[in-house]
C-alpha cells in the first residue's frame, strides 16, 4: 500500500502512529502552577482534573513574541506534561531552567519513560472505547484533555488531540507497553477499519488538515496570529513571556503575513522554501507541500495579508500557485477539497 493509499484509509476508518517523534517534559513541584502559567500562553491555571479541562494547546515564546516551541499541557497528579517535539525537549528544559530563581520547581525529561502511539479518524473514538479493559469507562474527552485509561492491561494515559484535523488522540503507556496497547487497538477495531502506518502518512493528512508544524510552520521567526494559533493565547490570564508584543499585535488588529493553504493547478508540490510572488515581488514562502490522495498537489505557506484571500494567484518558481482556504481534507472541507469558506 502506497502513503496515499494509507492516508485515503485513515480519513475513511483509523490510524494507528508510532509517534516516535514526540517527547514529554514533566514538571512538578510546589510553585508548578503559578511558574508554569508565567511561561507559557495559555491559562494553565484554569485546568482541572476531569474530561473537560485537564489539558490546553499552548505556546511558549521568546520575548519578541515569537515562537520558540508549541506544546499541549496535560494535567497530571502532582504534575504537568508537556507533551512537543522530541527534537527541542532538551533546548527547552534548558530554556525553562534559566527562569526558575527562588521557585519550588523540578524539571525532567519523561520521553524515554513512556511508549507513544497516535490513534486518528472517524473511527477512533469507538475503536478506543471497544479496547478499553472497562469500555464504559472509557471517558468523552473534550478537546486537549487527557484521562487514564487501561488498555491490553496496560495502564495508558489518553489525551485528546492529533494532526489530521479527524477525531484523534494520544496514547502515553509506560516503557514497554506499547505493543500491547497496539495489538489491543487492532483487535478491538472492526475489519479494515484500522491501518497501522507511518508519520509519512500523518504528515500528508497534516498538511491536508492545514495543522502547523514545529519546523516548517511553526518557528522564532512566526507570531502566533500569523500562524493562526488563536487556541493557543489566553486572552485573560496575567502576564507571560512574550504577552506584552501578543496583546500590542492585537491591539493594532493585524499581523503582516498569514498562513494560507496552497493549491498547484499544473499537479507538482513546489519545493518547501520556493518563494511566493505576486507581480513579481516576493509575498512570502512556501512551508510544506505534498501529494494528496483527494487535493492533489497542495501546500501551506504564508503571505502577505494582502494576498491572503482564497483565489488569489501567486508564482512559485515560475509555476501558478492558488491560495486556497483550510482544510483541504477532513471534517470542514468543501467536496473537493477546498476547504470552507474563508
Amino acid at each position: 500500500m502506497s502513503d496515499a493509499d494509507d492516508a485515503l484509509a485513515v480519513r475513511r476508518g483509523a490510524g494507528l502512529f508510532a509517534m516516535e517523534t514526540r517527547g514529554l517534559l514533566e514538571i512538578t513541584g510546589g510553585d508548578r502552577v503559578r511558574w508554569l502559567n508565567g511561561m507559557v500562553s495559555n491559562d494553565v491555571e484554569a485546568l482541572e482534573p476531569g474530561p473537560a479541562r485537564s489539558g490546553c494547546y499552548a505556546t511558549l515564546l521568546s520575548r519578541k513574541g515569537r515562537i520558540v516551541t508549541d506544546l499541549h499541557v496535560l494535567l497530571r497528579p502532582e504534575a504537568y506534561w508537556l507533551e512537543l517535539s522530541r527534537d527541542v525537549v532538551s533546548e527547552i528544559t534548558s530554556t525553562l531552567e534559566k527562569f526558575i530563581v527562588a521557585d519550588d520547581v523540578e524539571l525532567a525529561d519523561r520521553s524515554a519513560d513512556t511508549d507513544r502511539l497516535g490513534l486518528e479518524g472517524p473511527a477512533a473514538r469507538a475503536i478506543l472505547a471497544a479496547a478499553a479493559d472497562a469500555p464504559a469507562a472509557c471517558p468523552d474527552l473534550a478537546p486537549a484533555a487527557c484521562a487514564d485509561l487501561r488498555i491490553g492491561g496496560v495502564d495508558a494515559v489518553v489525551a485528546a488531540f492529533g494532526w489530521s484535523g479527524e477525531t484523534a488522540y494520544q496514547i502515553l503507556a509506560p516503557t514497554g507497553g506499547g505493543d500491547a496497547v497496539a495489538a489491543c487497538l487492532e483487535e478491538a477495531a472492526e475489519p479494515g477499519a484500522l491501518r497501522r502506518t507511518s508519520e509519512a502518512v500523518l504528515e500528508i493528512l497534516r498538511v491536508e488538515a492545514g495543522i502547523p508544524r514545529l519546523g516548517a510552520e511553526l518557528s522564532d521567526d512566526v507570531l502566533p496570529d500569523e500562524a493562526r494559533l488563536e487556541a493557543a493565547i489566553s486572552t485573560t490570564k496575567g502576564c507571560y513571556t512574550g504577552q506584552e508584543i501578543v496583546a500590542r499585535l492585537r491591539s493594532r488588529g493585524q499581523v503582516n503575513h498569514l498562513l494560507v493553504g496552497l493549491r498547484f493547478p499544473d499537479g507538482s508540490p513546489a519545493p518547501v522554501g520556493s518563494a511566493l510572488e505576486i507581480g513579481g515581488r516576493r509575498s512570502g514562502e512556501v512551508t510544506s507541500s505534498c501529494m494528496s490522495p483527494g487535493a492533489g498537489a497542495i501546500g501551506l505557506g504564508f503571505v502577505r495579508r494582502a494576498h491572503a484571500e482564497a483565489g488569489t494567484e501567486l508564482a512559485a518558481e515560475g509555476r501558478v500557485v492558488r491560495v486556497t482556504a483550510l482544510p483541504f481534507a477532513g471534517p470542514g472541507a468543501r467536496p473537493g477539497g477546498a476547504g470552507p469558506p474563508a
